[in-house]
């Protein structure tokens, strides 16, 4: 599956810290090999096509899965989520 990196998320992930940069390429190694790894704890936005997971308590990143691809849409805290709800 192709994995589709969005300005956004670039943006994010460079402005987060190293240790998260760390765990959140941990988890979206578990989301390519299982979108449903329990680490990850995915869930739906409500609503939408964008799904949500953990990477930290205080951070996730948000996706959509399209027939050949992941698009990796934002990651940060929960505002990020919030953000993504507004549109």
């Amino acid at each position: 599956m192709k994995v589709v990196y969005t300005e956004p998320f670039k943006k994010d992930y460079g402005e987060l810290p190293t240790q998260i940069q760390w765990a959140l390429d941990k988890a979206l190694k578990f989301l390519l090999e299982n979108p449903r790894h329990p680490s990850l704890q995915a869930r739906k936005l409500p609503g939408t096509s964008i799904w949500y997971a953990c990477v930290t308590r205080a951070c996730r990143f948000t996706f959509q899965f399209t027939d050949d691809s992941i698009i990796l849409r934002r990651a940060g805290t929960h505002d990020v989520l919030n953000r993504e709800r507004r549109k």
